[in-house]
């Protein structure tokens, strides 16, 4: 070929190349690639290529019949998940799978109105969540169910479209982006919340949750056992006022009368958009604690049919925080593209966050941790069974744990608790340990773990929250407990310092809270030993020379946000005991959807500094509207932290009363944290 070319005069090689060039024109071209994860949240028409006829709604249904595609029904596409939507049309209709292969109308999200998108050859393919079934077109030009691998539709932009139902952000700007993949970070930490909590307690004793795939109606409605005016909400009665009985406003969207709220334990505060405008407001990492308990989980008497093994329980858990991971992405249009992220190593946290991101680190609370539970003095764990589960935690992602949490269990002593939280919890230690706390008298001067409450004379309250399974446990000698102040004599055993080691080992972080005064003193004292800088304190708890002796070994204080002036005094305890070796930082513990009352309003905010609707976050770059849902406005001066998207109000107010260097302390909190996982990554052995 290249000799018979070269006998060309020039002229006939310009002819043959031209001539090259328009064969090569008229070769048919592969159709442009289609991303399946950019119709979120568009405008479109759905267009059957076979016809080139549009969908169309009429009283039985849909029809691909409109010639003009623009007057096709226009639909909103709402990702339920990656790859998969509703198409939510005028007056709220949406294509679902009938019976009989038929495809009708409906305006309840669900899984018969949720179609999997797949492309092939340019065109699109739409397949039913729940009947597995694909979306075709019968004769009349009527839709239904049929093979579910038939590429045969597009979609088109429209307009006309219905907005889906969603909470709005309030916030408007751009979060911190890094000057480059490794630079220091700014922004704040949250160190205690519990986003996956929906499944606590068997999945029926907490109201709503932090997403649905079905939007917002769905995942912010109050229990069905609550219904109809909150009377029979024992356990959110007790918590909020101390007394079982009462009533609450039942309605959450759209106009969240009586939820959520500072001090309502049971109902959902860390919904996906107010956690977005957390992270707007200036949140850089969150800890999720996946949180359990299993033997309340079994005295409860309401249970969604999940186990109450709690290691079963921070399985699934763990999955629900991926798959809101995969939601928040599949909203902004593709993998990765969402704003949270969950890290698992300190460097892939710091490329995260610089990349503009929300770094969520997943963390256990849960009483048996590694099914370490007891019964008396024996243990119902092996070192080898440690070693495996904390394998097992660390596969899924945790970086995070509390050896110990409401019970004694077999690896050290708990803190106790005081008040009606304290009744219940006994109960839950005597359950599951075959024991009631035994406190004995601290010694003279020394740190008190909290007093427990007398159950004598309290058993209709608890038959009230936890139901008439309890009574066998309530029918003998109560303990009597002398006045305060009282400490666990249990300390950690001889599997609790095995933990704590297999921790350092692993990279693992350690949180110091809810072990009790002498199993904290000789966990400090074996991290001590070790030179090992992983751990934190993300509850206030602890005494000054325990704090102390954690910042020195470069742990982070978290304290427990429950109010501004104690967060304040919080902070300036932290700042006096920082070490000058490490970078000094402090985070805050929410405990969002644990059981522990959020920051209350201030009382004298009326009158003294309010925070004032819009105002600038910390580094100036986005503006703090007044957050709204539906048809409710909040004002962290009269609600607090009712909610999540609440705490960037709760951090200005903290500003106007603590001042610059509390927020420039605040700022510094999640590189800080980062500084101190990276110590204890790279101190690992294993």
């Amino acid at each position: 070929m290249v000799g018979i070319v070269r006998r060309l005069v020039p002229g006939a090689i310009l002819v043959v190349a031209v001539s090259l060039i328009g064969l090569a024109a008229c070769e048919p071209q592969p159709p442009k690639p289609i991303d399946i994860y950019s119709f979120a949240g568009g405008c479109y028409a759905l267009k059957d290529e076979t016809t080139g006829k549009a969908v169309l709604r009429d009283t039985l249904g849909y029809t691909a019949s409109q010639a003009d595609v623009a007057k096709g029904t226009p639909f909103t596409l709402q990702a339920t998940a990656l790859g998969r939507y509703l198409l939510y049309g005028t007056g709220g209709h949406m294509p679902r799978a009938g019976t009989l292969d038929t495809v009708s109308s409906i305006r309840t999200p669900g899984p018969t109105a949720d179609w999997t998108v797949k492309t092939q050859s340019g065109r699109l393919s739409l397949t039913n969540l729940s009947t597995g079934k694909g979306l075709t077109v019968r004769s009349g030009g009527r839709l239904g169910q049929g093979y579910a691998g038939e590429f045969r539709w597009s979609l088109v932009p429209t307009t006309g479209c219905l907005p889906f139902p969603e909470v709005e952000v309030g916030a408007v700007g751009t979060p911190f982006k890094g000057a480059s993949p490794t630079a220091p970070v700014k922004g704040f930490l949250d160190a205690h919340t519990h986003i996956s909590a929906f499944r606590f307690l068997g999945g029926k004793f907490h109201c709503g949750r932090p997403w649905s795939p079905y939007g917002v109606t769905v995942a912010l409605k109050d229990c069905a056992d609550h219904q109809p005016n909150g009377a029979a909400a024992a356990a959110e009665n007790l918590f909020a006022t101390g007394a079982p009985v009462g009533t609450h406003e039942t309605e959450g969207w759209p106009s969240f009368k009586g939820w959520p709220r500072w001090d309502s334990l049971t109902h959902e505060g860390t919904y996906w958009r107010w956690l977005e405008r957390a992270w707007r407001g200036g949140l850089r990492i969150v800890v999720n604690d996946l949180v359990e308990n299993g033997a309340l989980c079994e005295i409860y008497p309401l249970k969604a049919g999940t186990s109450c093994n709690e290691m079963d329980s921070v399985r699934l858990q763990a999955a629900d925080m991926y798959a809101l991971q995969d939601y928040i992405d599949a909203q902004a249009k593709g993998p990765g593209k969402g704003f949270l992220r969950i890290a698992k190593t300190p460097a892939e946290a710091r490329r995260s966050i610089n990349d503009g991101k929300l770094v969520m680190v997943l963390g256990v609370e849960v009483s048996e941790v590694l099914d370490c539970g007891k019964t008396g003095d024996t243990p119902h764990c092996t070192t080898a069974q440690i070693d495996q589960r904390l394998d097992e935690l660390y596969a899924l992602g945790v970086r995070s744990l509390f050896p110990v949490h409401k019970f004694d269990n077999a690896l050290g002593g708990t803190a106790y608790d005081d008040g009606a939280t304290g009744l219940l919890v006994n109960v839950g230690n005597k359950w599951a340990t075959g024991e009631w706390w035994q406190p004995v008298p601290c010694e003279p001067g020394a740190e008190a773990d909290n007093s427990p409450t007398n159950l004598s004379g309290e058993q209709e309250l608890i038959y009230a929250v936890l139901g008439l399974g309890v009574a066998p446990l309530l029918d003998g000698d109560l303990p009597a407990y002398p006045p305060g102040p009282l400490c666990n004599p249990k300390g950690l055993t001889d599997l609790g310092i095995h933990t704590i080691k297999a921790m350092a080992a692993r990279g693992m972080i350690v949180e110091t809270d809810h072990l009790s005064v002498k199993a904290r003193k000789e966990a400090l004292t074996l991290l001590e030993q070790l030179g090992y800088s992983g751990l934190i304190t993300s509850h206030s708890w602890g005494d000054d020379t325990s704090q102390k002796r954690l910042q020195a070994l470069g742990g982070i204080v978290s304290p427990y946000a429950r109010s501004t002036t104690q967060y304040v005094a919080d902070w300036q305890e932290a700042k006096a005991n920082r070490s000058t070796k490490f970078a000094f930082g402090v985070g805050y513990g929410s405990d969002t959807n644990g059981l522990g009352k959020q920051t209350s309003p201030r009382p004298d905010a009326a009158a003294n500094k309010p925070v004032t609707y819009p105002y600038k976050t910390f580094d100036g770059g986005t503006t703090m509207q007044q957050p709204k849902a539906g048809t409710r406005l909040w004002n962290v001066n009269v609600d607090g932290a009712a909610h999540y998207g609440l705490f960037p109000d709760w951090i200005e107010d903290v500003r106007k009363i603590g001042g610059s260097q509390i927020i420039a302390d605040m700022a510094n909190g999640a590189e800080a944290y980062l500084q101190m996982w990276a110590r204890a990554d790279a101190a690992k052995t294993r």
